[in-house]
């Protein structure tokens, strides 16, 4: 079975029947998406993980009430994963659209998560998306699909993960408006994690000053640092029960390294703060 019908895509009903995500607009962010979506133009969201890109895309989703495919993008993703491919069913040969040739033909937003993940030819697929064309060539059908007008392509990547590995070319990011996210003001992060979880404020409050005091030790050499969404799953550990230097080692510590020597220490450090 090919990995894209069980890893890399959720494909999600019409929007309005879904329950609103929350998510708190940190600047403009809301304004130029509506902007990108009438003006018809592709959007490239930047920034570390879970800093609410992905929940993003999902509120403007709703808000625009569009339907969404959400591919998540790995090294093996490939243009055929996208685009569609020819499956056996039975003594009959048919084929089998791809998410994003779905999205083209019905008009949903496409966002393709974490794309510099993908190989190379997924960037090529989605050139004549991404300017005057709006069009998409299935080169295994010989055809052209002209984009639905609700179609609206977007895209994500972490700019620091594996600097100079993987990175997109500037040929590709200047087909894109760009949006940088970066980790919400200590206040705005607070209400994020109690509003998602329902803890208390000043529990919200302690685990977000764990985060900051974490994402400022550089000295550690962390790949990814406390996220949002590590917060988040502290908060609702907590929230449900479990005691809360616990949850913090393992919704928050455990996730970062492995290193043994560095976990107790940012263990030892999260006890003296919660």
């Amino acid at each position: 079975m090919s990995t894209i019908d069980t890893n890399i895509i959720r494909s999600e009903t019409k929007v309005s029947y879904r329950t609103i995500p929350f998510y708190k607009p940190i600047d403009r962010e809301v304004e130029v998406f509506q902007h990108a979506f009438k003006n018809k133009l592709p959007i490239l969201l930047k920034g570390p993980t879970g800093t609410g890109k992905t929940r993003f895309v999902d509120f403007m989703a709703h808000q625009l009430e569009q339907s969404l495919l959400t591919v998540s993008c790995h090294e093996e993703t490939s243009s055929t994963d996208l685009i569609g491919r020819y499956i056996i069913k039975g003594a009959e040969t048919i084929w089998v659209d791809g998410p994003l040739t779905k999205a083209v033909k019905e008009g949903a937003i496409l966002y393709l998560d974490e794309i510099a993940e993908a190989r190379p030819d997924v960037v090529v697929a989605i050139h004549s998306l991404t300017d005057h064309r709006k069009e998409l060539y299935i080169d295994k059908l010989g055809i052209t699909v002209e984009a639905h007008p609700d179609f609206m392509l977007v895209a994500s990547f972490n700019p620091g993960y594996q600097k100079g590995f993987k990175e997109l070319k500037p040929s590709t990011r200047q087909r894109f408006v760009a949006l940088s996210f970066q980790y919400p003001t200590a206040k705005d992060e607070t209400e994020i994690v109690h509003t998602e979880t329902g803890l208390d404020k000043d529990t919200s409050k302690k685990l977000v000053n764990i985060a900051n005091k974490i994402r400022n030790l550089t000295e550690l050499g962390l790949t990814e640092t406390v996220s949002t969404r590590l917060l988040v799953d502290a908060a609702m550990l907590i929230n449900s029960g479990l005691p809360k230097r616990l949850s913090v080692k393992v919704a928050i510590v455990e996730p970062l390294t492995d290193d043994l020597e560095i976990t107790q220490a940012l263990t030892d450090l999260c006890d003296l703060m919660i």
